[in-house]
This record gives C-alpha cells, sequence and structure tokens, in this order.
C-alpha cells in the first residue's frame, strides 16, 4: 500500500506543478480572447460606418436627381397652366405642382438629415479607428508576454507531463479513477494532501486518523475536506525525485 500512497503523492506532486506553471501564465489567454473580441467589434463598427457612409451618399445622389426631376415637372406643369381651357384642368395642374413641390420639400429635409449625419460619421470612425490601433498594441503586447511565459514554462511542462504518463501508467486504474475524479472535483485541484503537525490544510486531524496515517498502510479519506491525507514523507520523496 505504501507504493499505491507514493504514487498518488507523485501523481499530485507533478499535478500540482502543472497547475503552478499554468498559473504563471495567470489570465493572460483569456485576456488575449477577450482583447481580440474588441479588436473585432471595433473592425465590425469602422465597416458598418463606412457602409453608411457609402449608402447615404448614393441616397443623396438620388434625391438630388429626385429634385431635378420634380422641378423639371414644376416648370412643365406651370407652362401647361398656361394653356389650360378651364378651371378643372388648372387645379389639376395645380395638385400636381403642389405634389411636386412636396417631393423637394421632403427630399430636401431628407439631404439636411444625410448631411447633418454624414459630418457625424467621419468623427466617429476616427475615434473607433484609435481605439482599434490602441486595441492592437495592447494585443501585441499581451501576446509577447505569453510567449515569455509559455517560453520560459514549457520545456518544465512538457517534462512533467511525460512524467505524468510514466505515474500513471504505474497506478492502478481504480486508485486513478478515484484520484481524478476526486481532483476535477475541486477548485485547487487538491486530490492528495500531507499530514503536517495532525493536520490537513490547516485542519486538525482526528487522533486515530494521525496514528492510521503515519502507519501509511491504507488510504484515509479525511471527512472533514474528502480529501485523501498522506504522510508528509511521501511528499517530500516526491519532491526530491521528482523537481527539476
Amino acid at each position: 500500500m505504501e507504493e499505491v500512497l507514493q504514487q498518488l503523492a507523485n501523481l499530485q506532486y507533478i499535478d500540482s506543478r502543472i497547475d503552478e506553471l499554468k498559473q504563471l501564465r495567470g489570465d493572460l489567454p483569456e485576456e488575449i480572447l477577450d482583447i481580440e473580441t474588441d479588436i473585432n467589434r471595433y473592425e465590425a463598427r469602422i465597416e458598418r460606418l463606412e457602409d453608411e457612409k457609402k449608402e447615404l451618399k448614393v441616397e443623396k445622389d438620388n434625391l438630388e436627381l429626385e429634385i431635378e426631376d420634380a422641378y423639371n415637372k414644376i416648370e412643365k406643369y406651370e407652362e401647361q397652366q398656361m394653356s389650360v381651357r378651364n378651371n378643372r384642368e388648372y387645379d389639376a395642374l395645380t395638385k400636381e405642382i403642389e405634389s411636386q413641390k412636396q417631393i423637394v420639400e421632403n427630399a430636401e429635409s431628407r439631404m439636411e438629415e444625410i448631411e447633418k449625419r454624414l459630418q457625424e460619421i467621419d468623427p466617429e470612425m476616427e475615434k473607433y479607428q484609435e481605439r482599434l490601433e490602441d486595441t492592437k498594441e495592447l494585443h501585441e503586447e499581451k501576446k509577447e508576454n505569453l510567449e515569455k511565459v509559455k517560453k520560459n514554462t514549457e520545456e518544465e511542462e512538457e517534462m512533467l507531463e511525460e512524467k505524468r504518463e510514466e505515474v500513471e501508467k504505474e497506478i492502478d486504474e481504480r486508485y486513478l479513477k478515484s484520484y481524478n475524479r476526486l481532483r476535477n472535483g475541486l477548485s485547487n485541484g487538491l486530490a492528495v494532501v500531507p499530514m503536517e503537525r495532525g493536520a490537513a490544510l490547516g485542519m486538525a486531524l482526528p487522533p486515530q486518523t494521525q496514528v492510521e496515517v503515519r502507519h501509511k498502510n491504507k488510504i484515509i479519506i479525511d471527512e472533514n475536506s474528502g480529501r485523501i491525507v498522506v504522510h508528509e514523507s511521501f511528499f517530500d520523496k516526491a519532491e526530491e525525485e521528482l523537481s527539476l
């Protein structure tokens, strides 16, 4: 059983060290993903503003043609009024003229709105462009930081992963499954902990449990934390054999 306890301590020692290396990278990967999301958002916003600007210019050109066409019709209808034969025809042309004048009025009003919006778009685009450039710079900076951390920890992590595979092969499948299930259910990943001065993770163990842990002849589960408690000598040996 001592061999099993040592294997579990070895596995925990390796996993804890891998966790430490991952913590060195910290939140950088998530930060980079968040920054990339911001970059995509700014680029999409700039693209929408560019499309809006193009659409407004096209609409403005169409309105100018619409106004020109309306004025031409007004001129034509006014000329026709000079040669009408009765009031009914004159009133009908007057209605057409008023209708075209309304078209002109509406078009000119819309053109004013377009002109105002066009004046707003460029400053908006400039603002988002500045944000985009700043965010891209931050993105490069974070990526460089992550690469540096990766470079510093990559080699050790790869060696630890190899050692972990070796240790896994040595452990009975029953104990390995129990260890992995326990570790995956814990926020700090500590499935196996050493007994230090009669306590596990700072919590005192019952006297009988302390005695059983010192005997090193069976797996002891701490009732308070649900973790496997082993004699600290197993971790001392793991550090001695597995530290790089």
